[in-house]
């Protein structure tokens, strides 16, 4: 078994523990022994989860996913045996962070390795956003379904050698596997960021000096637009503007717009026919998860060629914790010193950042009218 499945089983039972999966034995010396492991683990941490109770609710009320059918994402399907039902998906960015998905497809789990960002969630964000996502059903922010942590002290996160922290999210490419095998055409998605900042790796010496292994991993590009009803985008556009307005309150910037695109089974169906307030399903859609309509499970466009999906992601970049500050200070002297490159999507201000991020996505929509 490799360090990613060590990782992988570890998030597992911290899922399922409070669920009365695993029990702790009551004899002191299996106790004594299990402590000893734990301190010795290099790769499977022992994780807790943190405000249980508050994901908890916002699962079971808001979101009506009970809690039997969560912990199933958890468990490995029919014949799985020992298999760890997280698949590792790799890593996704500059962040450090590795991804995994539930067998079934529904959730994604990624560490957040980074003591900035997951104390910024933590300490500063955590209480915010419970609140804010039970009063906004309709919010674009990604729905972080627990939020997990190391308990006690390892060689594995003394060293660095395991993530201390992860989050369970909802997939918002739940369905493609489906689609693949029903042989429908491949989804398409972009991670969008304003690509008007100062990127070292794109803008010094035009790249040279970076391999484009690591230049793609930059913010994607969209270069087309969502055709959407004025109804739609009035609604895309106000749930962005509150979505924002509580990151850009609690000094959060680089966050991102993914964005997925597939292409419908009907082409020349009839938008009007399928509208449900600003949104709309197709007759018969790609697979989605059963809940209502909207940007999580789809929004058809208003010229009928393809359903849309997306959310906010990555909002734990806090412009006041140590590592962001520091940033902003070696940009600072950068454009001092050296060159007048202006600032980096982590070293701007959580205004300025909004106000680049709508204007990204105001940019991507063209509005048909009716």
């Amino acid at each position: 078994m490799g360090r990613q499945d060590y990782i992988a089983r570890s998030v597992v039972r911290a899922v399922t523990r409070a669920n009365g999966i695993e029990k702790r034995s009551t004899s002191p010396l299996a106790w004594i022994l299990a402590i000893f492991a734990a301190f010795f683990s290099l790769y499977e941490l022992t994780l807790r989860k943190i405000r249980p109770a508050d994901f908890a609710n916002l699962r079971r009320k808001y979101w009506l996913v009970g809690d039997d059918a969560y912990i199933n994402s958890f468990r490995p399907g029919e014949g799985g045996g020992e298999e760890v039902p997280l698949k590792a998906i790799g890593d996704m960015g500059f962040s450090g962070s590795t991804f995994y998905s539930t067998a079934d497809q529904k959730y994604l789990v990624k560490s957040v390795p980074r003591h900035s960002e997951h104390s910024f969630f933590r300490e500063d964000l955590l209480t915010p956003y419970v609140e804010y996502m039970a009063a906004h059903p309709h919010s674009l922010l990604v729905r972080i379904c627990d939020f997990l942590g190391a308990a006690g002290s390892s060689l594995g996160r003394i060293f660095g050698l395991a993530p201390s922290h992860h989050i369970v999210m909802d997939n918002i490419m739940f369905g493609r596997e489906e689609a693949k095998k029903r042989g429908e055409a491949e989804w398409e998605s972009w991670d969008l960021k304003p690509t008007s900042y100062f990127y070292p790796e794109r803008d010094i010496a035009d790249g040279a000096l970076t391999s484009e292994a690591t230049k793609s991993q930059l913010a994607d590009e969209f270069h087309d637009k969502m055709i959407l009803t004025q109804h739609q985008a009035d609604g895309f556009f106000s749930s962005l503007e509150e979505d924002t307005k509580l990151l850009a309150e609690h000094n959060a910037v680089d966050y991102s717009l993914f964005l997925v695109r597939m292409k419908t089974l009907q082409q020349d169906m009839d938008p009007s026919s399928s509208a449900v307030g600003s949104e709309m399903v197709p007759t018969s859609p790609p697979s989605v998860p059963p809940a209502p309509p909207s940007w999580r499970t789809g929004v058809v466009s208003a010229d009928g060629q393809h359903i849309f999906r997306a959310a906010i992601l990555d909002f734990f970049w806090a412009k006041h914790k140590i590592q962001p500050r520091f940033m902003t200070l070696l940009i600072t002297l950068w454009n001092l010193l050296i060159s007048r490159s202006g600032h980096m999507s982590i070293t701007t201000t959580p205004d300025e950042y909004r106000e680049r991020f709508m204007k990204m996505c105001r940019g991507i929509v063209e509005i048909k009218e009716d």
